[in-house]
């Protein structure tokens, strides 16, 4: 536990280190974001994911910042150890005054997760590789060009029961770190840091939500620009395992 309470300081220290400097510009906005993320557990290796997010700004409901969906598949190395490889499909609402069309971004995903459960804690270690394609916009209309871009994800979060009833809530604190790669990053390879800091509650053995407050620093293409954003964050997670079902209608899944 000292150990990922050590590695989630390091991550935030770096991610916000130098803010401070008076060469830095830094624009504070607040924001809400929803989302519902789905993973069913199809046989003993294989499963299904699906996620949607819809992110708000502005007072946090006025005004939209992008929507987000995102399917893939997941494969269980071991019950706590699995890897997933994930299509998304972002639309990115427009910040220029006057401008209404969105910018499309489609992205695609390799991810290495581990659990581990010290005590009662449950803490979650999840390292993501993102490839992205990111429309870029001239005077409100796509450009025809796409920037591409590499980032390469750490989250490490950690859930600490507050009581000894399973139904009642938990504390729920997480970090995640993103760099970024490719020939159109110049000045900014650090490109985000989330901190969340919430509750978490079981609803049924299989939907669960968390709700919270996150931090979000975000670094533009200028690097000297900065977006602070105060999320109001709401997850709910939908974990239905389906094996019995599917080996009661099917027989064995063959991968046993």
């Amino acid at each position: 536990m000292k150990k990922i309470i050590l590695l989630i300081t390091i991550l935030t220290i770096t991610a916000y280190y130098g803010m401070g400097q008076s060469s830095k510009e830094i624009t504070s906005q607040n924001q809400s974001w929803f989302s519902i993320n789905t993973l069913s557990r199809l046989s003993n290796r294989w499963g299904v994911m699906a996620d949607f997010h819809l992110v708000r700004r502005n007072n946090f409901i006025s005004d939209p910042r992008f929507y987000f969906a995102r399917l893939g598949v997941n494969y269980w190395l071991k019950d706590n150890i699995s890897l997933s490889l994930a299509y998304g499909r972002m639309w990115v609402a427009p910040t220029m005054e006057g401008w209404r069309t969105y910018a499309k971004e489609n992205r695609v995903h390799e991810q290495f997760q581990f659990i581990s459960k010290p005590g009662k804690l449950t803490v979650v270690q999840r390292l993501r590789n993102e490839q992205r394609w990111q429309q870029k916009m001239v005077n409100d209309e796509p450009s025809g060009k796409l920037r591409f871009t590499d980032r390469v994800r750490y989250l490490a979060s950690v859930n600490i029961p507050l009581f000894k009833n399973k139904n009642l809530p938990s504390l729920a604190l997480a970090d995640e770190l993103m760099l970024q790669f490719g020939k159109e990053v110049v000045y900014n390879t650090f490109d985000q840091n989330r901190m969340f800091i919430g509750v978490k509650q079981r609803i049924s053995s299989d939907l669960s939500f968390d709700i919270g407050y996150m931090r979000v620093l975000q670094q533009k293409y200028s690097g000297y620009q900065y977006d602070l954003y105060h999320t109001f964050r709401l997850y709910f997670y939908y974990t239905p395992d389906l094996r019995k079902y599917i080996h009661q209608q099917h027989g064995h899944t063959g991968d046993e």
